[in-house]
C-alpha cells in the first residue's frame, strides 16, 4: 500500500478472485481494504503495527478497542484468519519488550468477544532470529504450526539489475512450488503470503 500508483481496493479484490488468491496478509488494519473484503470468501490476516504495540500493552481496555474498532465491526462479513502482532522484533528493538503483554491483551480481547475458536493471535518474526538460539526455539516443536508470512520478488524497483519480471517470475513460481511441498519434516503445504502483490513506488 505504499504507493499512489496502486490499483482501487474493489480492484484488487477482483484481481485476487480472478487469481483463486484467497488470502491476503495486511500490515495495518486498513479500513478501506477491511471494508472492500466484507462478503467476499478471502481470509485476511490483519496486523497490528509495531509502533501500536506500547499503546496496547499497556492496558487491556486499549487492547479492546483496537479489537473492536478492527475486527468486531467486521467479523459478521469478514474472515479473519489471524491477527499478526507486530512485525518482525527483535530482541534490542525500542518496541521489542511490548510484544509479549500486547499479543496477551489482544488474545484476552479476543476471547472475551468469544472469537477465541475461529481468530488465532500470532506474530511475524525475522527468520535470522532463530540463530541467536542453538538449539532454535522452534525445534522439537512438532505441533507448531509455520507460516511464512512473508517472501517474495520485486519485478521492478532499485537500479534494475536483480528487480525485474523474468526474476521475479523465477522466484515467485519456485516458492509456490516448495512451499506446496512442506518440509522434509512436515511433507505438506505451508500457508505462505507473498510480498507483495504490487511494486510499490513509495
Amino acid at each position: 500500500m505504499v504507493g499512489d500508483n496502486l490499483p482501487s481496493k474493489p480492484d484488487v479484490i477482483a484481481l485476487y478472485n480472478q487469481n483463486n488468491i484467497r488470502r491476503m496478509r495486511l500490515y495495518d488494519p486498513n479500513r478501506e481494504a477491511l471494508e472492500a473484503f466484507r462478503g467476499s470468501n478471502f481470509e485476511v490476516m490483519p496486523g497490528l503495527p509495531n509502533d501500536d504495540l506500547r499503546r496496547i500493552s499497556s492496558t487491556q481496555a486499549e487492547a479492546n478497542t483496537w479489537v473492536q474498532e478492527n475486527v468486531q465491526n467486521f467479523v459478521n462479513n469478514v474472515k479473519f484468519k489471524c491477527i499478526a502482532v507486530g512485525n518482525e522484533a527483535k530482541p534490542g528493538d525500542d518496541f521489542a519488550q511490548y510484544l509479549v503483554p500486547t499479543m496477551r491483551n489482544i488474545q484476552n480481547a479476543i476471547d472475551g468477544a468469544n472469537l477465541g475458536s475461529q481468530i488465532k493471535v500470532s506474530t511475524a518474526i525475522e527468520l535470522g532470529v532463530l540463530d541467536a538460539f542453538s538449539p532454535p526455539t522452534t525445534a522439537g516443536g512438532g505441533s507448531l504450526d509455520i507460516v511464512i508470512s512473508e517472501s517474495g520478488w520485486p519485478a521492478a524497483g532499485g537500479d534494475g539489475a536483480l528487480t525485474n519480471v523474468d526474476n521475479a517470475k523465477t522466484y515467485n513460481n519456485n516458492l509456490i512450488q516448495h512451499v506446496k511441498q512442506g518440509s522434509p519434516k512436515k511433507p505438506r503445504p505451508i500457508e505462505t503470503y507473498i510480498f507483495a502483490i504490487f511494486d510499490e513506488n513509495g
